[in-house]
């Protein structure tokens, strides 16, 4: 496995300088900001991962404070108090985009965050503690107890929250199958997370860096990725 400094000079060289390449990193949260997010947020974000999935990311965002409203800005407790009939009626609205089956996702996944809310006394605790070390641990809880958020979908959501997460994005995956980092050939198998984790931990050591900044700077050194 290539050491974190070789990739690292790899991906200056083709960004134009480390300056470059630094300004191209993503920021995380720390355990304290993450939890002081309001669980709705984490709703919002979850839905909106969602309906961008294999969706225009751009549609998505024009139409989002129409989702806000229309979705009470995302509160589990009110959504979860919806009849039927009401959710019936929200994924008919023309506010948004009309994909009942995603609608539904907004129900399901409410009542997984009221269940963490019950246990951990908040979602946004629940995921701050989560340790960087076995992320790919909470990408299956998110896969298992929510609706939708297997994949890349709930990795995504994550990152964009602000936890630190790495993602298989294509050039990620190309990289960890072409120096043989992990063994098997679908990324949504146990085993691939797992010696992919091995793999981000050990460079996290090295490095001191974010999983998330690992990530991308390892998505820069590789493929098509010039200036």
């Amino acid at each position: 496995m290539e050491k974190f400094e070789l990739i690292y000079q790899r991906a200056a060289e083709r960004k134009g300088g480390e300056a470059q390449l630094e300004s191209l990193l993503p920021e995380v949260l720390t355990p304290d900001q993450l939890a002081g997010l309001d669980d709705s947020r984490y709703l919002a974000q979850f839905s909106k991962s969602v309906f961008q999935s294999g969706f225009v990311w751009r549609v998505v965002e024009q139409k989002w404070p129409d989702f806000e409203e229309v979705f009470f800005n995302f509160d589990p407790q009110t959504l979860l108090l919806l009849s039927d009939e009401q959710w019936e009626q929200k994924g008919k609205d023309t506010r948004i985009i009309r994909n009942m089956s995603k609608v539904m996702t907004i129900k399901h996944n409410a009542q997984m965050i009221w269940d963490m809310q019950t246990e951990h006394g908040s979602f946004a605790h629940f995921i701050a503690q989560w340790p960087e070390e076995d992320i790919v641990g909470l990408w299956l809880f998110l896969k298992k107890r929510g609706k939708r958020l297997g994949g890349n979908t709930g990795p995504y959501a994550l990152r964009q929250l602000g936890k630190d997460t790495f993602i298989f994005s294509s050039d990620v995956w190309a990289y960890l199958k072409a120096h043989k980092i992990v063994s098997a050939s679908s990324a949504t198998s146990q085993r691939a997370m797992k010696e992919a984790q091995e793999a981000f931990n050990t460079w996290h050591q090295q490095s001191g860096r974010s999983l998330s900044q690992i990530s991308r700077i390892l998505a820069m050194s590789t493929g098509d990725n010039y200036l």
